[in-house]
């Protein structure tokens, strides 16, 4: 599929990897349908994008809110190709901290954004686009959804936050099985430390110990990097069902 002629959902596509993404859409041709929760940032960045960019503010964890927003995307492009899953949070805390075992209801939040936005984002995006016409490849539409790769190596407490991480890639092929008699393709990146603007909130030195723990390049990824993946596997009919891991060959150590 052509990026060019992309009609683009962004989960969490106010900051970060998200707004990356968008912009590189943008800057194709295509258009982008913003959704996040922060309303202020959501807005200024959709008009940053200009004319082919709208925003809505929405709750990945809240399915009525997610069904809602993908109806306005929907009505703001014709249609929806592309839904690019970058909401998340990274919560963390040990199981057993010293004021005893981390709240449940900690993890169940984690989940709840992580994962369970993921699959609302997911399954409203694709009733959508099974009802595209399909090109010469008989291709409707591209999932591309964000774990990490904590999915594979988490840190101690990240518990919470690998779980989530991991029930993306694990659902990932399931519904590329699924998904395949409609012609729409499903895929994950898992990026490695990334410079989001959590990560340019650290002190220099803690980003400088945490880039020198990456083998190569031996800096932190950026987000350009990640839309340029998004893109590879948008045009790329014959990925599907593939986790990509962008992470300077990193791996984790416990802590």
């Amino acid at each position: 599929m052509d990026l060019s002629s992309a009609k683009a959902v962004v989960t969490g596509g106010a900051s970060g990897l998200g707004f990356a993404t968008a912009q590189r859409i943008i800057a194709a041709g295509g258009q982008v349908v913003l959704l996040d929760v922060n309303e202020e940032l959501g807005a200024s960045s959709a008009t940053e994008l200009g004319e082919l960019a709208f925003f809505v503010r929405t709750d990945v964890a809240d399915e009525s809110a997610v069904k809602e927003a993908i109806q306005k995307a929907n009505e703001f492009m014709g249609g929806i190709t592309l839904a690019v899953n970058c909401a998340g949070i990274a919560t963390a805390g040990r199981t057993l901290g010293r004021d005893g075992p981390w709240p449940t209801e900690n993890f169940n939040r984690v989940i709840q954004i992580n994962l369970i936005g993921t699959y609302n984002v997911t399954k409203e995006a694709a009733a959508v686009m099974q009802l595209n016409e399909a090109d010469k490849e008989g291709e409707r539409g591209v999932i591309i959804s964000t774990a990490s790769v904590a999915a594979f190596e988490g840190q101690i407490g990240q518990a919470a936050y690998s779980a989530s991480k991991g029930g993306v890639v694990g659902m990932m092929l399931p519904l590329a099985r699924e998904f395949a008699q409609f012609g729409i393709r499903v895929n994950t990146i898992a990026p490695g430390i990334f410079l989001t603007p959590m990560m340019a909130g650290m002190p220099d030195d803690v980003q400088d110990s945490l880039a020198k723990q990456i083998p190569f390049p031996p800096r932190l990824g950026r987000p350009e990097e990640y839309a340029d993946t998004v893109a590879f596997i948008y045009g790329n009919t014959v990925v599907n069902g593939e986790t990509i891991r962008i992470d300077g060959a990193i791996r984790m150590q416990p802590k």
